[in-house]
This record gives structure tokens, C-alpha cells and sequence, in this order.
């Protein structure tokens, strides 16, 4: 990995210390074969930070909460691996366009209640969107958990997330591009 010097490594380090729920190990990481094709179903290239987790350190089972989503496999939780998700979401979105589901938002982790932390496959800075449907109004379920993935691991690793309970009453800003983005994009 070669974003921001030592993150990778603290990742991996807090990684190998941490279980999130429903994760009684941590997979092994995923070859490039795997990373191949889980791009090709999903027709677009993972930011490099992203692919670097997956093929450096593990096939999901760290991070925030119940930790990342595994790329094309199911965790022991049960949960459907990212790029399973991912099409759900937009299969689901073109039979209901009321909840539109962006092209290139990848959902990486779920927070429960149908909530998930997604990366914006499609923007350089490769930002975290936080996906919470909770509202019943598909305008206001999305906002913006972290400007890049960079910055989000890097709140986990330092235990200053939002979902942190010293945290617990930080407003995330509104996502407003959920629209354009499906609207240009189709859902």
C-alpha cells in the first residue's frame, strides 16, 4: 500500500487485534485472480486503497462495527459479500426508482438496520458514504461518513468515528448528489 506512510500498517496491525461481530477469524487476503474478478461483475475498478485491503491484509472481517464486507464471498456472519450487495442494491433500485442506488458506490460495511458504509468507486478521493434508510425517504438516506476512505480508516484506527461513543452526537453532512448521480447515471 502506499497511501499516507504508516495508515496501511496500522490498519493491519488494529486488524489482526480487533474481531468484529459474527467474526470468529479473519480470512485470508484475496489473490489477484479474486480482485479480477469481482471488477469485471462490477464493471468498474475498486480505488487502489480498497484493492490494497483486500489483497494486503484480509478478505474483509476488520474495520468499524461488524467490519468490512468480504469482496466476493460470505463472512461467517452471513452477511452477502460487497459485490453481491452492491448488485442487489441496483437490481432492487431499477424495479423501485423511489430508492435509487448510485452507480459506483460500493457498499464495504454493514452498521446493521440496513445501514452500510459505501466508497464512491467512481470519485478520485474515493469518499465513504454512510447509506440509512431508516428515514422512509430516499432523499435523506444517504450522508457523508468520510471525504475519503483514507480519512476513514484512519478515524477507526484512531477510535474517532462517528459511531464512537464519545462521538455518538456528531451530525454527518447530507449526501445531495444521491440524485444527479442516479438521475445521470441511472439507478
Amino acid at each position: 500500500m502506499t497511501e499516507n506512510g504508516q495508515l496501511p500498517a496500522r490498519v493491519a496491525e488494529k486488524a489482526r487485534n480487533t474481531r468484529p461481530w459474527g467474526w470468529t477469524s479473519l480470512p485470508a487476503p484475496v489473490d489477484a485472480a479474486t480482485l479480477t474478478r469481482a471488477e469485471a461483475a462490477l464493471g468498474f475498478p475498486l480505488p487502489p486503497l480498497l484493492a490494497d485491503l483486500y489483497l494486503r491484509i484480509r478478505d474483509g472481517g476488520f474495520g468499524p462495527e461488524y467490519g468490512l464486507l468480504p469482496l466476493l464471498d460470505g463472512p461467517p456472519a452471513g452477511e452477502p459479500a460487497a459485490v453481491v450487495q452492491y448488485l442487489a442494491n441496483r437490481a432492487d433500485a431499477r424495479k423501485n426508482p423511489d430508492w435509487p442506488w448510485p452507480e459506483g458506490v460500493l457498499p464495504i460495511s454493514h452498521w446493521g438496520c440496513a445501514m452500510y458504509a459505501c466508497v464512491d468507486c467512481h470519485s478520485p478521493q474515493a469518499p465513504v458514504l454512510l447509506f440509512e434508510p431508516n428515514a422512509d425517504d430516499a432523499d435523506h438516506a444517504w450522508f457523508i461518513d468520510a471525504p475519503s476512505l483514507t480519512e476513514w480508516l484512519r478515524a477507526w484506527v484512531d477510535g474517532t468515528g462517528w459511531y464512537e461513543e464519545t462521538n455518538e452526537d456528531m451530525d454527518l453532512a447530507p449526501w445531495t448528489d444521491v440524485r444527479i448521480r442516479t438521475t445521470r447515471t441511472g439507478a
